[in-house]
């Protein structure tokens, strides 16, 4: 049976890591008190230039390939984690979640050429296992549990609707279930779920198909006018519906579209941008 602590409740502050000074969203409780890193990075720390500057994570914008494997080193040294193995995924606004158990060399091999072939979310039970998702207004979501198990999910809005986090998050609970003993519904009360940096309500305006299929899904306040859909009010409440405590789910309140000069942005920009990461590790055990 898998060990379990009770974590801090979410909360994230903007923290500087390593030499290169690189600022990340990260709640320093939950790592004191598990060794899960849980890090949101911006622009600012890397080698990318033009659109890309500065710590472009995004292998698929046009950017050069070299300078993004070493924005990536930069990150993982920054955390404290240049050893970690890292894994990414091709992200094609879906439902698809890969899971890695283990660091052996075969596992990971066969999760990272899973998740290259198309996934929205990543699933880590192994210590020195990096999972590293990017995004430029999407909603970025990482979930941990008490037993340092963690997952990665990328939420745009057709994932969004497709119901990415919730399923993230059942599968996690389900994973917790079979370790600890207890039921779905216990473990996934037990995670802390976080938000981090993406487009808000003000910025996202959709056509009228989007909102129907967000109110269909989610309640008619999803959609708070005849113009806008609320991208975290929708998220968070997938992630209740998938039986986490409300108290356990944090926003990290930032517009990726406001903030663009600190953050990536698609809509921002007029589609030609970098991305910042969601990144998660277990960085003991």
């Amino acid at each position: 049976m898998a060990s379990a602590v009770e974590l801090p409740e979410p909360h994230l502050d903007a923290r500087l890591f390593g030499a290169r000074r690189i600022s990340a969203l990260t709640d320093e409780a939950l790592f004191e008190r598990t060794g899960v890193r849980v890090a949101f990075t911006g622009r600012a720390g890397g080698e990318s230039m033009g659109p890309f500057a500065e710590l472009n994570l995004g292998a698929h914008v046009g950017d050069d390939p070299a300078i993004v494997a070493y924005n990536r080193e930069l990150l993982l040294e920054a955390l404290g984690a240049a050893d970690a193995a890292l894994v990414t995924a091709n992200q094609v606004h879906g439902d698809d979640i890969v899971e890695v158990g283990s660091a052996d060399a075969r596992t990971l091999e066969k999760a990272r050429a899973r998740a290259l072939r198309g996934a929205d979310g990543i699933l880590v039970d192994a210590p020195r296992v990096a999972a590293l998702l990017c995004f430029a207004d999407c909603v970025p979501v990482v979930i941990v549990s008490p037993t340092g198990r963690f997952a990665v999910a990328h939420a745009g809005w057709r994932g969004a609707v497709a119901g990415i986090a919730g399923k993230t998050a059942r599968l996690v609970a389900a994973r917790d279930a079979e370790a600890l003993g207890c039921t779905a519904a216990e473990a996934a009360a037990a995670c802390n779920a976080y938000l981090g940096p993406h487009i808000h309500a003000e910025c996202f305006e959709t056509d009228e198909d989007v909102r129907t299929w967000f109110s269909a899904r989610f309640g008619d306040d999803v959609a708070p006018d005849e113009r806008h859909v609320d991208l975290s009010r929708a998220v968070s409440r997938d992630l209740v519906l998938a039986g986490l405590d409300p108290a356990r789910v944090v926003d990290a309140g930032v517009c990726t579209v406001c903030q663009s000069d600190e953050y990536f942005s698609y809509r921002a920009s007029g589609g030609t941008c970098g991305r910042h990461g969601a990144i998660a590790v277990l960085q003991k055990g």
